[in-house]
């Protein structure tokens, strides 16, 4: 082929930290592909992850590149996150949460290992934004976690360390079936899972389903408005799937919008997962600290299981406060699993999801609060 020179296009100049950052993409994409933990996750990161550690990066992850296009568009404005929760409010099913309150107050005991999280990282010499953020992995909410490192990561002192909290969040998102059970059996006894719980609820008028979601997002924008954007467009999807009248509007935003936000925010995540700031010390620490907030969150939701469990004379599985994070619906499902196990007729699934959709909402809660009580700390 005289008058081509084709040397040029075989020169490879790829680092070896970033072949084990594509190493890590793969196994990503492996884990979403062949074991099935959450693909809808795993795959448009780990392909990120790739795509951010290749040569062709600098042309795709600059401002003009089509992940700093994305990074603009989605994430530094904190879009992604916005739309994903308005599909999953389109999804989440309040009613048991109404019929029981005693499962609002058991998502809030729930994410207690957030605020425990945050001080340890602060001890280990985090600065109180990073603490923050990390702090938030324990809710395994992975947009939560986007929204809240999107408001602090200006404030970040170390490199690459939005990037390894969000992958973290997402990561522990897809290993919620491999986590949490054996936490669920640690600190319960046959017994106690053995619990068997009578549904029969309150019943929740279709006026109530209504008005619970806007009363509570206008009582955010009053007293937290830093959390009232992810309340209100969780709120709106809940409103959208209730009200009855708009079944198109509430499926477009469970499928259409939740998968394409999902698919850009995963892919543009994984992009940021670059050697060169990725790997390092503050990125194994995230890891760490994410899954010990991830397990306090958990073994919280546990103990105050086992509390009610007590003082309403066994007629509460304590299995049922494992399913207070905001891993919706897997938790719930993951309980009533773990139920089946020593009982192959002890239902609590509906109960188990009604603790869901109260982590789901305790999550944006727990983030509003800690960045209206941190940012006049910050930003005086």
């Amino acid at each position: 082929m005289s008058g081509f020179d084709l040397s040029g296009l075989l020169v490879v100049d790829i680092t070896w930290q970033q072949l084990i950052m594509v190493a890590v993409g793969l196994g990503l994409m492996f884990l979403g592909i062949f074991k099935d933990y959450e693909p809808t996750l795993l795959i448009p990161i780990g392909f990120g992850c790739i795509l951010g550690n290749l040569p062709v990066a600098e042309n795709m992850t600059g401002p003009e590149g089509l992940f700093g296009i994305l990074y603009e568009a989605g994430i530094s404005n904190e879009l992604f996150p916005l739309l994903i929760f308005l599909g999953v409010g389109a999804m989440l099913d309040l009613r048991p949460l109404l019929s029981q309150p005693i499962m609002i107050i058991m998502g809030a005991a729930a994410h207690l290992g957030i605020f425990a999280t945050l001080i340890v990282a602060l001890l280990l010499g985090f600065n109180l934004a990073e603490s923050t953020a990390i702090g938030m992995i324990g809710a395994i909410d992975g947009p939560t976690v986007i929204y809240v490192n999107g408001k602090l990561e200006a404030l970040f002192e170390t490199p690459g360390l939005a990037a390894a909290i969000a992958v973290t969040a997402y990561s522990y998102m897809s290993l919620v079936p491999i986590i949490q059970p054996p936490l669920m059996r640690w600190f319960t006894t046959k017994k106690e899972r053995s619990v068997r719980m009578e549904y029969t609820p309150r019943p929740v008028s279709k006026t109530t389903a209504i008005v619970f979601p806007v009363l509570l997002t206008i009582i955010a924008a009053v007293f937290l408005p830093e959390a009232a954007p992810l309340l209100a467009t969780l709120f709106l999807g809940n409103l959208l799937k209730e009200s009855g009248v708009v079944a198109g509007l509430a499926e477009t935003a469970r499928t259409a919008i939740t998968n394409t936000a999902t698919i850009f925010l995963g892919i543009t995540i994984g992009s940021t997962m670059q050697a060169a700031t990725f790997l390092n010390v503050g990125t194994l620490k995230v890891l760490i600290l994410g899954l010990l907030a991830f397990a306090l969150n958990t073994v919280g939701g546990l103990l105050f299981g086992k509390l009610v469990c007590a003082l309403s004379g066994q007629k509460i599985n304590p299995l049922v406060g494992a399913a207070a994070i905001s891993a919706f619906p897997m938790s719930g499902r993951l309980a009533q699993k773990v139920a089946l196990e020593d009982d192959n007729q002890n239902f609590i699934l509906m109960h188990a999801l009604g603790a869901n959709a109260a982590g789901q909402v305790a999550s944006v809660l727990a983030a509003g609060i800690l960045l209206q009580l941190i940012f006049p700390i910050l930003l005086p």
